[in-house]
């Protein structure tokens, strides 16, 4: 492995660039930035890696990872993070600075954001997302794509330690250059842990494509680095994914070029975050950020207290035709397209979840109550955690086969809405729980439901959720 050249160990911001023949690993360096006006210190502990291969067999090259890497890593440097940088490391090498950022996270407090991002090939085998190391050639045998990557899931995101006071942010950009016709690409829809947002440049099964050039960056990076140097100061880190989704979703459907259109990409989001973390951090020294003012305050607390969807849309739509330029403005753009599609979803007729569904109680759980909250913004993963909370009761836990039979209704009525939303996993979890209570009809709907959204259920599962 060969190491650029590095500034004095002070400096946040680390750069790893490895050789394709697995040599030895050195010491994870700073590397030379200086920036022409630093910023107060952050008051947070920020740790992020960065990993982006270019590096891969011909024809599978791709020559935007680099910019990809440097644009990521100076915002982020610019948002408080202190950035390792890896380019083209082979798996050995990959392995060693995964080792060293899981230990440095580890031993970080418990309030610290971990951000991981990847850029490159990633593949689904058997259920399970791949990020392929430079060198390993896409195209080949599941096997040896299996043992020669590193899975997102159980080498990543579940070995990061989890931190209820703080946040793990993943970001894959899975992309290529091309693209065969009939070819099936694409990463598995998953769930994120408890304190944790991941996303994927695109619909899970769906393909990310890139430019074949080295000056560009991909769509999805391109519009991370811009909205995250350009958002307001207030904005939360779901916030700011959801404001790259549409911007990417727009930017590729707009694109002057055909091919482009036709491939546009609609990424994906996991949010199970259970702090409000915004972009930009508390600096030491800084004087406190603006708030806003008593009435703009008052509508944000009304909004923030309204689960049910045509509420939010209404209250959102209000304040921002009264306070457009107002820093809140894009959090509250995200809570009411949120709620639209939700009240798309509610619609469905193959949907059966009411208002009082949506009703909260002051005794509600902290948990359940923001789990409601998001389902009123149109959180897929949220409505399935809902459903969830009506499992138990609804295989006859309850005081009778009323309650029992009711619960048995809300849990399909939360998951159908799930569906709905886009969760593909919630969509296979009832196509079993149909398949169980003798429904073979809608068990076979919902399972081709959950393949049509991009989720493959584990070789495994054996129609048993684990």
């Amino acid at each position: 492995m060969t190491i650029r050249p590095h500034s004095p160990i002070s400096l946040p911001r680390r750069r790893v660039c490895g050789s394709l023949l697995g040599s030895l690993a050195a010491p994870l360096l700073p590397a030379t930035d200086a920036a022409a006006a630093a910023p107060l210190p952050s008051a947070e502990v920020r740790l992020a890696l960065l990993m982006g291969n270019r590096s891969y067999p011909t024809p599978f090259d791709l020559p935007p990872i680099p910019k990809n890497l440097r644009d990521l890593e100076a915002v982020l440097a610019r948002r408080g993070f202190q950035v390792t940088s890896a380019l083209d490391l082979d798996l050995p090498a990959a392995r060693r600075v995964l080792e060293q950022f899981i230990a440095e996270a580890a031993a970080s407090p418990a309030d610290t954001t971990v951000f991981f991002y990847f850029g490159g090939h990633g593949i689904q085998v058997d259920a399970s997302n791949l990020l392929l190391p430079a060198g390993l050639n896409p195209s080949a045998k599941g096997e040896l794509l299996q043992t020669g990557s590193v899975q997102l899931l159980s080498d990543v995101v579940r070995r990061l330690p989890a931190r209820r006071e703080g946040m793990i942010i993943a970001v894959v950009d899975a992309c290529r250059t091309g693209l065969r016709a009939g070819e099936v690409v694409g990463l598995n829809q998953v769930e994120a842990p408890p304190g944790c947002l991941i996303t994927f440049s695109t619909g899970a099964g769906k393909p990310a494509i890139a430019p074949a050039v080295e000056t560009q960056n991909t769509f999805y990076t391109g519009s991370l680095v811009k909205l995250m140097n350009s958002v307001s100061d207030q904005t939360t880190f779901p916030e700011l994914m959801q404001l790259v989704r549409s911007d990417v979703r727009e930017t590729m459907l707009n694109h002057p070029v055909a091919a482009v259109r036709e491939l546009a990409q609609d990424p994906f989001i996991a949010d199970h975050t259970r702090v409000r973390l915004t972009v930009e951090p508390k600096r030491e020294g800084a004087a406190a950020p603006a708030g806003p003012d008593i009435n703009e305050e008052a509508e944000l607390k009304k909004l923030e207290q309204l689960a049910w969807p045509a509420e939010v849309v209404q209250v959102a739509e209000a304040f921002l035709k009264a306070r457009p330029d107002s820093p809140f403005a894009p959090g509250v753009q995200v809570a009411r397209d949120g709620a639209r599609a939700a009240l798309a979803a509610l619609r469905r007729n193959d949907v059966r979840l009411f208002r009082t569904a949506f009703s909260l109680n002051e005794d509600m759980p902290n948990e359940q109550r923001q789990d409601l909250l998001r389902c009123g913004r149109g959180d897929k993963d949220a409505a399935a955690r809902m459903a969830w909370r009506f499992r138990g009761e609804s295989s006859g836990g309850g005081d009778g086969y009323g309650r029992a039979s009711s619960a048995q209704s809300r849990y399909e009525g939360w998951m159908q809405f799930a569906v709905a939303l886009g969760n593909g996993i919630a969509s296979y979890e009832l196509a079993l729980h149909f398949r169980k209570n003798g429904q073979p009809l809608l068990a076979s709907q919902f399972e081709a439901r959950a393949r049509d959204l991009g989720y493959t259920p584990p070789p495994n599962l054996d129609n048993v959720r684990k």
